[in-house]
């Protein structure tokens, strides 16, 4: 299929991008096209009361506006994956380029892979620029607080909760029931939210059977949220990513499901603003210095959000967000939770013991690590699922249920000392340091 497509379809291009005005609300709509025989217009929309910034430029917030784009391009390159990207909509050097062309690949790696595409960083897109109107900032910036994206899961509620008392403002893309409550649990009722839409062609080539597959999503967050720093006059964004991200999905390969949300993206992305947006405002995740498993005890102890939290991107998909109980991402937090709250307390949160579902023993066997690759999910790495299942069955008086027996009868138990880890390789200032280090062993 990427063979015939990409004979088929010769250019993808990033034509331009609109920015419309209504009394209350500012709309952008991105225009792309392959060969001119399938176009997208996918948009984002955002209330003006959102602005706390006085002295908005204008070309700066374009400038902002158009990378955006260059992000969101990849959700439409990909079903036909055309050699060559056209970019006209702005201008990008041939160092920037390469940055973007750096995310794309890696950041499709769960793509390539799961359809079975082999193609090389040097073939797979060569990428052009025909604006030559180069624009180089130079904004008086002072902006003030956090920006904390909120994503209905445990890790944005722990960094909430480390973080009451400071100046913080919540934030969400496409607001879900969880996504809310959890802001308004912890505090914040008013979170600065952006509605972004697909365009229904892409949706339409997807049920054609055009290629599909995984997106470097977190990178749009990145750009989206540096976008609305600027404008709400925030200086940090303060993500929830954890140590436990940086891990491949396959083994001896780099093709990682959170590749967009590993140090390694995290360090390219500030490289890349303070050079090429050259504004104080900071990119940078509370948590990464720990693994899930510790993010997992912190969370334990906010039982005012254990009805609320969700986590299962299948679940998400219906009109009340849920927990399926027979994917990868549920038994993944089913797991790391368990040695804080099984077993009454997490049986509540889900509605059944996923420990004895039967069907759940090849996804448990992936967890584990002793299949070929991990689930191409949010989760976390072998070694804490591994740790996670151990000190569970270390705690359990009686009968095993069936999948920590069949751990109990095929692996042996491990003590590995993940609980007290301190992972250096971070961005924390001085003052999130202190924080995290004052709770993060509590």
């Amino acid at each position: 299929m990427f063979e015939k497509l990409r004979k088929e379809y010769k250019k993808f291009t990033y034509e331009k991008y609109d920015i419309n005005e209504t009394f209350s609300e500012i709309i952008i709509t991105y225009y792309f096209n392959i060969d001119n025989k399938e176009k997208f217009n996918p948009t984002l929309k955002f209330s003006k009361s959102i602005i706390k910034n006085n002295n908005i430029d204008k070309d700066f917030f374009n400038y902002l506006v158009f990378h955006i784009g260059l992000i969101e391009l990849i959700s439409y390159w990909k079903c036909i994956c055309p050699k060559e990207v056209e970019v006209s909509a702005g201008h990008i050097d041939h160092e920037q380029i390469e940055w973007f062309k750096k995310l794309y690949y890696y950041g499709l790696g769960e793509f390539f892979y799961t359809n079975k595409i082999d193609v090389s960083y040097d073939d797979f897109m060569h990428i052009s620029c025909t604006s030559k109107e180069k624009y180089t900032p130079n904004i008086n910036y002072h902006g003030t607080g956090n920006l904390i994206p909120v994503g209905g899961g445990k890790d944005s509620v722990v960094t909430l909760e480390l973080l009451k008392g400071m100046d913080n403002t919540t934030f969400i893309i496409n607001p879900k029931s969880a996504m809310l409550e959890c802001s308004k649990i912890a505090g914040y009722d008013n979170p600065i939210i952006v509605n972004r839409t697909i365009d229904k062609n892409l949706i339409r080539l997807n049920k054609e059977g055009y290629l599909n597959g995984h997106t470097p999503f977190s990178s749009l967050v990145a750009f989206i949220t540096y976008f609305i720093s600027y404008l709400s006059n925030k200086k940090y964004i303060v993500l929830s990513n954890e140590s436990s991200a940086n891990e491949s999905n396959v083994r001896g390969l780099k093709v990682n499901h959170q590749y967009s949300k590993s140090f390694e993206f995290e360090n390219d992305f500030n490289l890349y603003t303070k050079k090429y947006f050259n504004i104080d405002i900071k990119y940078f995740s509370f948590l990464r210095p720990l693994y899930e498993i510790q993010i997992a005890r912190l969370f334990s102890k906010y039982e005012k959000y254990h009805k609320v939290f969700k986590s299962c991107n299948v679940g998400s998909k219906s009109s009340e967000w849920h927990w399926c109980l027979n994917c990868p991402k549920c038994l993944f937090v089913y797991i790391i939770l368990s040695p804080f709250l099984y077993k009454d307390k997490l049986i509540n949160i889900f509605g059944a013991d996923l420990y004895k579902n039967k069907d759940l023993l090849n996804t448990f066997i992936d967890l584990t690590g002793n299949s070929d690759n991990k689930p191409f999910e949010c989760v976390g790495t072998y070694d804490e699922v591994n740790l996670a299942l151990s000190l569970t069955i270390k705690k359990i008086d009686g009968e095993l249920p069936y999948l920590l027996k069949y751990y109990k009868d095929n692996y042996k138990l491990v003590d590995y000392n993940l609980l007290n880890n301190y992972n250096l390789e971070n961005n924390l200032d001085e003052d999130f340091d202190r924080i995290l280090r004052d709770n993060y062993d509590k």
